[in-house]
C-alpha cells in the first residue's frame, strides 16, 4: 500500500499545466503508484509537453527517414535470405537447406533481446548506429562464403543487427515525436514494403542472369549472382550506416537522460531539437528541479536501479494479466503474433524456392522468371501497407475487422495457390497473398501497442515480439520435415493465418477512435 508521502507527491504533481512549456498538460497521469515513480512520471510529462510545444519539424522529419532505414532493414534482410536460398542450395547442395533460415531466425531473436534490453543500459545512440553497421559488415563478408555453413553463420550474425532495428528505432522515434504525430509510426510500414520491392528489383538482374538453372550442374563460376547480390545489399546497408553516423546527429533521448539523473543534458537536448526546428523552448533545468522539490525524491542512479529491479520482479508483466479481461487480451494477442510468426516465414522465406521448383514442374522455372515474379509480388505490398491505414478508420469495422479479414484472406489465398496449374496462376495467387499480408502487418503493428497501457507497453511489445521470434525459429524446422517440394508447408502456413484471423475476432478491445491509456 502506498504511503502518505507518495500520495502527497501525486497530489502536488497533478497540475493543469506543465512548467516551462507554456502548454496544457495533455499527458495521462493516472498510473498505479506501485509500478511507477510519480516524480519520474511527472518529469516525463514535462519533457513530453516540451516536445509537443516544439512541434513536428525538421529534426523529426530527418529522424523519420533514418528510422525508416531500420524499418526497411527489418524486412530487407529476411527477404535477402529467402532470395539467395535457391542459388546457395544449388551451389553447395546442403542436406537441409532450411538451416539457412533457421540460422537467420536465431540471430533475429538474439538481436531483439540484446538490443531491446541493451538500449536501456548503454543508451539509444550506440544501438541505433551499430545495428545497421553490424548488418552491413557481415552482409559484405558473406559474399565470400566458401560453403553453406559459412553462409548460415554470417546470416545469423547479420541478423543480430537486423533484430535490433524495430525495438530500438521505434523507441527513439516515439521519444522525439509530438503526441499529435504518433500516427507516423504506422506510416513507417511503407519502408517495410519498399524494402521488399528494392531487394527483388536488384535481385532480378543479378540473380536472374548469374545463377545456375534448376536441375543443372551448378558450379561457383556459373553461380556468382548471389555473391554480387550480397555485395550490393551489404553496400546499401553500409550507406545507410554512413548516413546515420556521419550525416545525421542523433541526440540521446531526453527521457533516457532524465532517467539516469542527467536532467541538465535532457534539457540541453530539448533546446537543441528546438533549434534544429527553427524554434525556441522555454524549458529550463529549474522546471525539472521543481518536480524534485515537490516530490522530495530524485531520478538518480538509485531510482533507475529501482525501476530495473521492478522489471526483474515482473511487475509490468503481472500488470498485463491483472484482470481476467486484460489477461485474455494479452494472451490472445501473443498467440496471434506466435501463429503469424510461424506462418509468415514458413511460406514467405521459402517463396522464391517454392516458385522455382513449382515453376520447373510447369516447364517455366528459369531463374529469370523466378526473380521477375518475385519483383511483381513485391510491388503489390506497397498499396497493401497504405490501404491498411485507411481500413482501420472505417466505422464499425476498425482495427479488429481489418486485422481479422486481412489475416483470414492471407490464409485463403495461400490455400488457393495450391490449385495453380500454371506459373502465371501461381503468380496471381502470390500477389494476392502479399497484398493482404501487408495490410495485415500494417494493422497489426498499429493495433498491438494500442491495447497495452502506456506504463506496460514496452513489456507488452516485448512479449509479443518474443512469441513471434520464437515461433519464427520453428518455421525452418517444420520446413525441414515437411518437404518443400510438396504443398504441405503451404497448407500449414495457410491454416495458421486463418486460425490467427479467427482469434482476432475474439479480442476484447477495439481501439478505433480511442486514445491509448
Amino acid at each position: 500500500m502506498a504511503n502518505h508521502t507518495d500520495e502527497k507527491v501525486d497530489k502536488d504533481l497533478s497540475v493543469d499545466a506543465v512548467p516551462g512549456t507554456g502548454v496544457e498538460d495533455i499527458t495521462v497521469s493516472a498510473l498505479p503508484e506501485d509500478t511507477v515513480d510519480p516524480v519520474y512520471a511527472a518529469k516525463a510529462r514535462v519533457l513530453n509537453n516540451a516536445i509537443q510545444a516544439i512541434g513536428m519539424g525538421r529534426y523529426q522529419w530527418q529522424l523519420f527517414v533514418v528510422v525508416g532505414f531500420g524499418w526497411a532493414s527489418d524486412n530487407l534482410w529476411p527477404v535477402v535470405t529467402s532470395l539467395i536460398l535457391t542459388p546457395v542450395t544449388n551451389e553447395f547442395l546442403p542436406p537441409r537447406p532450411p538451416m539457412l533460415t533457421l540460422a537467420q531466425n536465431i540471430g533475429l531473436l538474439f538481436g531483439a533481446i540484446f538490443w531491446g534490453f541493451g538500449c536501456d543500459i548503454f543508451g539509444r545512440r550506440w544501438a541505433f548506429n551499430l545495428t545497421i553497421g553490424i548488418t552491413s559488415v557481415f552482409g559484405l563478408i558473406a559474399a565470400g562464403s566458401p560453403n553453406f555453413a559459412a553462409v548460415a553463420v554470417f546470416a545469423a550474425l547479420w541478423s543480430v543487427g537486423v533484430g535490433g532495428n524495430l525495438p530500438v528505432d521505434s523507441a527513439i522515434f516515439l521519444e522525439f515525436l509530438p503526441g499529435t504525430h504518433q500516427y507516423l509510426l504506422t506510416v513507417l510500414s511503407v519502408f517495410w514494403a519498399l524494402a521488399q520491392l528494392l531487394a527483388t528489383l536488384i535481385a532480378w538482374p543479378l540473380l536472374g542472369y548469374h545463377t545456375c538453372q534448376e536441375n543443372t550442374e551448378c558450379t561457383r563460376s556459373a553461380n556468382f549472382g548471389w555473391r554480387y547480390f550480397m555485395i550490393v545489399m551489404g553496400s546499401l546497408a553500409m550507406l545507410m550506416f554512413i548516413a546515420r553516423f556521419f550525416f545525421f546527429t542523433l541526440y540521446e533521448s531526453p527521457k533516457f537522460l532524465m532517467g539516469r539523473g542527467k536532467d541538465a543534458e535532457a534539457v540541453k537536448v530539448v533546446h537543441e531539437v528546438a533549434r534544429r526546428n527553427g524554434k525556441t523552448s522555454p524549458l529550463s533545468l529549474a522546471d525539472l528541479e521543481a518536480v524534485d522539490q515537490q516530490g522530495q525524491v530524485h531520478t538518480d542512479a538509485s531510482a533507475a536501479l529501482k525501476r530495473k529491479l521492478e522489471k526483474l520482479n515482473f511487475t509490468h508483466v503481472r500488470a498485463l494479466f491483472a484482470t481476467p479481461k486484460l489477461a485474455f487480451s494479452t494472451s490472445l494477442i501473443m498467440i496471434i503474433w506466435a501463429f503469424i510468426g510461424l506462418g509468415f516465414p514458413l511460406y514467405n522465406a521459402f517463396l522464391p524456392y517454392i516458385q522455382a521448383i513449382r515453376g520447373a514442374s510447369f516447364g517455366d522455372g528459369s531463374t529469370y522468371i523466378t526473380y521477375r515474379n518475385s519483383l511483381i509480388i513485391a510491388v503489390l505490398g506497397i498499396p497493401g501497407a497504405l490501404i491498411g491505414g485507411a481500413l482501420v478508420q472505417i466505422p464499425r469495422f476498425g482495427r479488429k475487422g481489418a486485422l481479422a479479414v486481412s489475416t483470414v484472406l492471407t490464409g485463403v489465398f495461400l490455400f488457393a495457390s495450391t490449385t495453380a496449374l500454371t506459373s502465371n496462376a501461381l503468380l496471381g495467387w502470390n500477389c494476392a497473398y502479399n497484398f493482404m499480408s501487408n495490410i495485415m502487418y500494417a494493422v497489426l503493428y498499429a493495433y498491438t501497442p494500442e491495447i497495452f497501457p502506456t506504463k506496460d507497453r514496452g513489456t507488452g511489445n516485448a512479449l509479443t515480439a518474443t512469441a513471434n521470434r520464437v515461433f519464427g525459429i520453428m518455421a525452418p524446422i517444420v520446413a525441414m520435415f515437411a518437404n518443400l517440394s510438396t504443398a504441405a508447408p503451404v497448407y500449414v502456413s495457410g491454416a495458421l493465418f486463418i486460425a490467427a484471423g479467427i482469434l482476432t475476432v475474439l479480442l476484447p478491445f477495439e481501439s478505433q477512435g480511442k486514445a491509448s491509456l
